[in-house]
């Protein structure tokens, strides 16, 4: 079920990687096809006459090869925050071949909501940039549903839509995820038929990578969810699936056992075949995601024809699922061919679904983290909880289903370490202890072992990157970000302020990191780390003046209540000035982003409204949602632009006596925020404004 064998293997994607990343190295890289060991990837890495000769497999291996040289002889990598690629002095010289087999067959990347909170706006060179990170980290199997939204127009155009209902079913860019999962339908639209071509254009670039690269496709799959118009067009037996959180209106899910499902079903896959061809092997999409309504429905006959009619169009592929709360249901996998089928373990950081649920019930399954929810800032992963989880299922009763191992974040422009450790286990047989292995991160994430900054990392490990036992979706939040009130648990719905580490641990360890600073003004990924370091020292120490300000505000000490308010505004705008000084922590960074996906001047609408409401309210013209600040950023900008704001109205209507706000005020602050033009352009600090900033934090 689980094959990624390459016949004639071509190692030109491989050099073409190497001279767009390194060109200084990749003169000096020699290929070879390697014969797998008993059916397992493997590579060699070994150095004679100047060259780097790299033994693979397949081109993927052999550009998992590349990045193993690159991070532990070279001291470079690649990340979604910082590279440290420049050139080496001298070409790294091997003693002796290192020879390194895959423990698994499949490395997973990519959550639906990746699509949305990270890479809503990517164009080519964006989407360039990421195949060669997840090509590098040996990544084979990738969700890679842009270019959905052609596919469903044109089949609802089959079925006697107009141009406009189809373009109505379909939602802006910031919110394809969540259309994608039958979460809503339309919300941030109406796009228009170019954005929808460019889409289509961009899927077709990125499927070709991917098939250069050795990393295989995940396509949409038809699962029964339509439009909630299609009952008004055809008769037809569809169950309504009620709403989503945050008030949305589910689509519809059209019976299985409906005579039409198979029509309908057999366009969608027609469609996907005349855009992307047939060479997919590898399908995602379930319904009942996230709740729905499926009283009354017999779930295994559905599952088993759903997977029947995928089958039929695109024979031997694996409908691969999503290993998230109740799902996929045991019904559901009743209803299975499961040598057909995969499971996702999305939230191994803090359940154990896999073994709870008996392997899934005698499926395949990949281990997985979210670590990330909503994309939001914070500095957070149970590293050694990864490492040790992974080990443990693999040599557990269950450890012949494990197929893989994976990230899956909401949005992955965070937390490097943990995405670089995830996808590395792969390829260790032993069990990984994370202090050893973060040494040889630590040299290749800044080019240089500093012993005091390892001593940082040593102390990271033991707060912000610890495993504790308490359940936790995603890092710690900050309260600079968090709609004002009397008392906050949490910015977002399900989030948390709790810290679960050592505060003061933690300020030793940034303390030390930042110590070093004049040595390394020409690093990129030192100076990326050093914002995020301490921008999570700020907020960790506004939560201690809020609370503060809050204590003073019950007492009815109004002198307290205004100096620590006032101290707190002033820590807020430090905080968005620190921000500012890199691109990314900036708010700038993902309008300009939002501004440029789209050409004429409505899709530049269309996408700045969608890149706001995102990160703010969310969606849905509903002031009660549970959604709003979900996605919420702690950037240099948004910040100043309303985060601020809302805190001043906080002061002043407490100063009045007057507790909570009439209306919906902050609720219509963010909309309006969202709603206007504009993209927030922010100033940077001078470089020696920028240090006595940094001074004055860390004092």
């Amino acid at each position: 079920m689980i094959s990624f064998s390459v016949q004639g293997q071509d190692f030109t994607p491989v050099r073409q990687l190497a001279q767009r990343r390194v060109p200084w190295l990749a003169p000096k890289l020699v290929f070879f096809m390697l014969a797998t060991d008993n059916g397992k990837d493997v590579f060699e890495i070994s150095t004679k006459d100047n060259k780097v000769r790299i033994a693979a497999s397949n081109a993927n291996t052999a550009a998992t090869a590349l990045n193993w040289y690159l991070k532990y002889y070279c001291h470079r990598s690649m990340s979604h925050m910082g590279d440290n690629l420049s050139p080496v002095a001298v070409l790294p010289l091997l003693k002796n071949k290192v020879r390194i087999v895959a423990e698994f067959p499949v490395r997973y990347a990519l959550n639906y909501c990746t699509i949305s909170y990270t890479m809503a706006f990517y164009k080519w060179n964006d989407w360039e940039r990421e195949l060669d990170w997840m090509a590098l980290n040996g990544v084979n199997l990738m969700l890679a549903p842009v270019g959905t939204e052609a596919v469903w127009e044109n089949t609802l155009k089959r079925i006697g839509y107009s141009d406009k209902e189809a373009l109505g079913f379909i939602p802006g860019p910031g919110f394809t995820a969540w259309w994608l999962m039958g979460n809503l339908e339309g919300w941030g639209g109406p796009v228009t038929q170019i954005m929808i071509d460019r889409q289509t254009a961009l899927q077709r670039q990125i499927l070709s990578r991917m098939k250069q690269l050795g990393i295989s496709p995940i396509l949409q799959a038809f699962y029964g969810v339509v439009p909630t118009s299609l009952k008004n067009k055809m008769n037809v037996q569809v169950v309504d699936q009620g709403n989503w959180v945050g008030g949305f209106k589910r689509p519809d899910f059209l019976l299985p056992t409906d005579t039409s499902f198979k029509k309908i079903a057999g366009i969608y896959y027609e469609e996907m075949q005349k855009l992307y061809g047939k060479d997919i092997h590898y399908f995602g999409g379930e319904p009942f995601h996230e709740g729905g309504k499926s009283a009354g429905i017999d779930i295994t006959a559905s599952a088993k024809e759903i997977q029947h009619v995928m089958q039929q169009y695109y024979p031997a592929s694996t409908w691969v699922l999503q290993g998230w709360q109740e799902n996929p249901s045991k019904s559901l996998l009743q209803g299975l061919d499961r040598s057909k089928a995969l499971v996702i373990e999305l939230f191994g950081e803090n359940t154990n679904n896999w073994e709870q649920r008996n392997g899934y019930d005698s499926t395949s399954f990949v281990w997985s983290n979210v670590s990330n929810f909503g994309e939001k800032n914070g500095l957070y992963g149970k590293l050694q909880r990864f490492a040790s989880e992974v080990y443990r299922a693999k040599n557990s009763k269950y450890g012949n289903l494990l197929k893989g191992v994976g990230v899956i974040p909401e949005g992955i422009r965070n937390n490097p370490v943990a995405y670089d450790l995830m996808l590395e286990l792969g390829w260790h047989k032993d069990s990984v202890d994370v202090s050893k292995w973060i040494k040889g991160y630590v040299k290749y994430r800044y080019g240089t072992n500093n012993d005091t900054i390892q001593n940082a990392w040593q102390q990271l490990l033991q707060t912000v990157y610890s495993s504790p036992e308490q359940y936790q979706e995603g890092p710690s939040e900050s309260i600079f970000c968090a709609r004002p009130a009397v008392r906050i648990n949490s910015v977002s719905s399900w989030g948390t302020r709790v810290r679960n580490y050592d505060l003061k641990q933690f300020e030793a360890a940034v303390k030390l990191f930042v110590s070093v600073s004049p040595g390394f003004e020409n690093s990129e990924t030192y100076k990326t780390d050093r914002v995020d370091f301490l921008r999570q020292l700020m907020a960790n120490r506004a939560d201690t003046v809020y609370a503060t300000m809050i204590k003073a505000l019950k007492s009815n000490n109004k002198v307290l209540f205004n100096t620590t308010s006032d101290q707190f505004c002033h820590m807020l705008m430090m905080q968005d000035s620190l921000l500012s000084s890199n691109k990314y922590f900036s708010l700038s960074t993902w309008l300009n982003a939002a501004e440029r996906f789209g050409i004429t001047p409505q899709e530049k609408i269309i996408a700045l409204q969608n890149a706001k409401a995102q990160i703010t309210y969310w969606g849905g013209n509903n002031p009660k949602t549970d959604l709003r600040d979900y996605a919420h950023k702690e950037w240099g900008g948004l910040l100043s632009s309303l985060y601020v704001e809302r805190w001043k109205r906080f002061i002043k209507d407490t100063n009045a006596d007057q507790l909570k706000p009439k209306g919906n005020v902050y609720f219509d602050m963010e909309k309006k925020w969202a709603d206007s033009p504009g993209v927030y352009q922010q100033g940077q600090l001078p470089e020696d404004k920028l240090n006595d900033l940094i001074n004055r934090i860390i004092k």
